[in-house]
C-alpha cells in the first residue's frame, strides 16, 4: 500500500484538499486494493484474476494501437 500525503496550498479550502486526496488514492489504487482484500481470496483464484487482468490490459493496448493506426491514415 502507498502512503498518500496532501499538504495544504496557499488559499486552499478543505474541500479542495479532500478532492486532491481522493484523486491520489484512486490513482495509487488504494481503494481498489482495500476492496479486493476485504475477503479472503484463494491463491488459485488470485492467479486466475491476475491472469485475466493481464489479458484485459493486453487487449486494451492492442485495441488502442489499432485505433491509433487507423486515425493516422
Amino acid at each position: 500500500m502507498a502512503n498518500v500525503n496532501v499538504k495544504p496550498r496557499r488559499n486552499d479550502t478543505p474541500e479542495k484538499m479532500i478532492r486532491r486526496f481522493i484523486k491520489k488514492t484512486k490513482k495509487a489504487g488504494i481503494v481498489q486494493e482495500v476492496r479486493r482484500r476485504r475477503y479472503y481470496e484463494k491463491p488459485s483464484n488470485a492467479k486466475r484474476r491476475k491472469q485475466n487482468e493481464r489479458k484485459r490490459t493486453i487487449e486494451r493496448l492492442k485495441r488502442k494501437k489499432r485505433t491509433n493506426y487507423r486515425s493516422k491514415r
